[in-house]
């Protein structure tokens, strides 16, 4: 299917490794989908969903993901954060895998799992509330390896417990570990688990990262809570690094970077603001920065044409669904009857999963705001970000997870 890899760069060569973790085009295997920016490359069939299923499960913010028919859920069951592969069509178990876990959460929220699993090249990694990585096969669901980050690396417990997303990139999965002495970022070996690199000293925030090729360099872009960091995926070298975070202890720094060409895109909340950055090899310049454009609280905004969508303000003081340019920060348009929630791009459409629970449709039109249909899919809060794969959607709150085909 591809050429011989002589006959491509080694930035090429990178770029394709990034996209394997999904086996088919329809899957949606890890984080905000196949390239991780929340985009969805099919075309939706229909706006009407239609419910295939529904089940209780345990307690977690994890998404579901979707690769070759299985849908993996990663949860916490009484003392246990359980990984289960389920059957897409009918929800139907396929196996399960467990561990114990004693997580607490000091504020009283939700006590499991935070981080999406990951399907990459017929295994699955996962990461849980107390820092266990975990790597399991596919199809059977046997363990292959797992490291304890939190006794490896010391990190601090932080807010909500270990949050970040691994990323699959060539042969590394790296993680946002939020250690010291150089296990603020560590790569993985992704079929043994042995530590190939560490780097920074950063704690970690909620954001996971990415990975782009930029002017034919590749970078791994990762928001820690104290900012933006690049680093060389082959041996964690820091390419640069911006400061980007809040006066306010309570900073979490939770959206994902979003990268288009030369651009990246970062945004917080807590006074802390948005800006994008334009990336020429190891500098870069910041085109705009401020708090009154798009600050995105904790979910990652999507692009579309030179234009971002996404959430804008604090999630418990109330948000604005709004439309951006990206180059300027200009606000084209905004609508607050939204409130929080998460949002997919799928063609020219947005799909808006609320906390409430509805999904809402809008067009992703940057010259103003065209409103769809909406229907309510489940009880809230959802927080959790859904999976799309095939037109069919799979969604949770804190008990329960549905599937709705939209064809």
């Amino acid at each position: 299917m591809f050429l011989k890899t002589h006959l491509f760069s080694l930035n090429f060569y990178y770029s394709l490794l990034a996209l394997s973790g999904s086996a088919f085009c329809a899957d949606w295997p890890q984080f905000l989908g196949p390239t991780r920016d929340g985009v969805y490359s099919g075309t939706l069939p229909g706006r009407n969903p239609e419910k295939l299923w529904q089940i209780s499960v345990g307690a977690g913010f994890a998404g579901p993901v979707i690769a070759q028919d299985k849908l993996i859920l990663f949860h916490r069951l009484q003392n246990r954060e359980t990984v289960e592969a389920l059957n897409v069509k009918s929800g139907a178990r396929v196996w399960s895998f467990s561990y114990e876990t004693l997580y607490r959460d000091d504020f009283g929220f939700d006590e499991g799992p935070r981080a999406t699993p990951v399907v990459s090249a017929g295994k699955i990694y996962t990461h849980g509330a107390e820092g266990m990585l975990t790597c399991l096969d596919f199809t059977t669901g046997k363990k292959i390896w797992q490291v304890d980050t939190k006794a490896q690396f010391k990190f601090a417990k932080g807010f909500f417990g270990a949050a970040a997303v691994p990323l699959v990139e060539g042969d590394k999965v790296i993680l946002n570990v939020g250690g010291p002495q150089l296990a603020g970022i560590v790569a993985f070996h992704k079929d043994t688990g042995k530590v190939f690199w560490g780097a920074t000293n950063d704690e970690a925030g909620y954001s996971s990262p990415t990975a782009a090729t930029i002017g034919g360099t590749r970078h791994v872009l990762v928001l820690t809570r104290a900012g933006l960091v690049s680093l060389d995926p082959l041996n964690g070298q820091v390419r640069f690094r911006m400061p980007w975070k809040s006066r306010n202890d309570a900073s979490v720094n939770a959206a994902v970077p979003v990268v288009v060409n030369d651009l990246v895109f970062i945004s917080s909340s807590y006074r802390t603001g948005a800006t994008t950055l334009q990336v020429t090899g190891n500098q870069f310049k910041p085109l705009w920065s401020g708090d009154e454009s798009l600050s995105n609280h904790y979910a990652t905004s999507v692009h579309k044409d030179g234009y971002l969508y996404g959430y804008h303000g604090r999630q418990e003081n109330g948000q604005v669904f709004r439309c951006v340019e990206l180059k300027t920060g200009k606000v084209m348009w905004e609508i607050d009857e939204f409130g929080a929630g998460s949002v997919i791009l799928a063609g020219n459409d947005l799909l808006l999963m609320r906390e409430g629970g509805e999904l809402a449709w809008a067009a992703a039109d940057p010259k103003s705001l065209k409103a769809g249909p909406r229907k309510q899919l489940l009880p809230g809060v959802v927080r959790a970000y859904p999976a799309l794969a095939d037109g069919v959607l799979c969604a949770r709150n804190a008990s329960t997870l549905g599937c709705w085909t939209l064809r």
